[in-house]
């Protein structure tokens, strides 16, 4: 039995696809958002949220990401597979900052700070404002249950 099937997980992560997957073995030791320039590149996206975990409580448990060196400060993980963004792994090591929306419960990760403020739109103060509705109100009743995902369920398979 591996060291990783012999912890129990706290959290449980993946992309969309399934070919890679991850656990974590301790809480994340903090979450925050980052407005930064790169990560919106990277993250195509207008900023990004990272659970920041320690390497000794982490494992790729399922395949292994792809990575690109995106400064010299870090390395992003990703799905080759899938395209799914995954991970900002620091080039000095010692934590891997995992994208909370792959997480398997993303609310277990709520963010509590925020970085690289020079690069933040101005238009996410007035999110709260917008206008919504669900995706049944969005595209009706009988679309939304015709939707056939080819998505990794939100839980470890076999």
């Amino acid at each position: 039995m591996s060291v990783e099937t012999a912890r129990r997980p706290v959290l449980t992560g993946g992309c969309q696809c399934g070919t890679v997957r991850y656990a974590l073995y301790a809480l994340p030791s903090k979450v925050g958002l980052c407005h930064c320039r790169m990560c919106q590149k990277a993250l195509g996206a207008p900023f990004g949220v990272f659970a920041v975990v320690q390497d000794a409580a982490f494992a790729w448990t399922r395949g292994a990401p792809a990575s690109f060196q995106s400064s010299s400060r870090a390395w992003r993980d990703f799905c080759a597979r899938c395209g799914t963004p995954l991970a900002y792994r620091p080039i000095s090591g010692g934590t891997t900052e995992l994208l909370t929306g792959t997480l398997d419960d993303p609310a277990a990760a709520a963010p509590t700070y925020e970085v690289g403020r020079e690069g933040k739109l101005d238009w996410l103060t007035h999110l709260g404002t917008l206008p919504g509705c669900t995706t049944v109100e969005n595209i009706g009743a009988e679309a939304a249950a015709a939707v056939a995902s080819n998505q990794h369920p939100d839980r470890e398979t076999p």
